[in-house]
């Protein structure tokens, strides 16, 4: 199947796929996958608004560049693949990617920390110097039943705006990047500012908070230190990583 897929995508493709594939695999390495209900996805470049995403029945640890299944705005396959999309994630992911053409990945994950905090009033708090990070580009989206209801796209991308991280009440995260290893590293940092802040909690100490002129100047200071939004620095030493580790996601 790998030759086959690989002869009919270009260069370009085929290296968005290995990336993805990549990322389905780290997800599954940092224990943040959901059995086979979470998603990522990434647009494929060109006019031709098509994106890939997971085969629907994969676990993330099976995920290969040929297993990805490339589908248009409407949902519709647009190379044949055996396997379904999950209904869910389309309606996500289709919002986000329609709406923010500067969005190359959206990334979705229901850890328990994550939807731990999703269910706080208060959601994510200044406790640490990572949960700065998430903070500067975060916003939060109140929980609609499961992601079936195409009405739910406008909402979902207003409450988005221009953020690169989103919490979805009661529900998980999400993020998104102008490249897979951006949006991979902006969840490694929300997801950990989580645990970090349900560990806090969990020890009955009273909990201080960042000062608020320290968080209102993380902004730059993260453009500094991340050049950028960091992916670029990480995600090599991730690749290489997973080929010591099992390469096979590169099939």
């Amino acid at each position: 199947m790998a030759t086959d897929v690989r002869k009919q995508v270009s260069d370009e493709e085929w290296e968005l796929r290995v990336d993805l594939a990549a990322c389905y695999r780290l997800i599954a390495m940092h224990g943040w996958d959901d059995l086979v209900f979470t998603h990522i996805s990434a647009r494929v470049p060109g006019a031709d608004e098509h994106f890939l995403i997971n085969a629907y029945g994969l676990l993330f640890e099976e995920m290969t560049a040929s297993s990805l299944i490339k589908i248009d705005l409407n949902g519709d396959k647009v190379l044949d693949s055996p396997y379904p999309i999950n209904e869910a994630g389309f309606v996500i992911h289709s919002a986000v990617h329609a709406a923010r053409h500067d969005v190359g990945c959206v990334l979705h994950t229901h850890t328990r920390a994550g939807v731990a905090v999703s269910a706080q009033a208060d959601g994510l708090l200044p406790l640490s110097q990572i949960s700065l990070f998430p903070l500067t580009t975060l916003a939060y989206h109140d929980y609609e039943g499961v992601a079936l209801n195409e009405a739910e796209k406008p909402r979902l991308v207003a409450d988005l705006g221009s953020n690169n991280a989103i919490i979805l009440r009661n529900h998980g995260l999400l993020t998104t990047g102008p490249t897979i290893a951006d949006a991979f590293l902006m969840m490694y940092a929300l997801e950990t500012a989580c645990q970090i802040q349900l560990l806090a909690q969990s020890s009955g100490s009273e909990l201080i908070k960042v000062a608020q002129p320290i968080v209102d100047g993380m902004q730059a200071q993260s453009e500094q230190v991340l050049q950028g939004l960091g992916g670029q620095l990480v995600w090599p030493g991730l690749l290489r990583k997973l080929d010591r580790t099992d390469a096979s996601f590169r099939d």
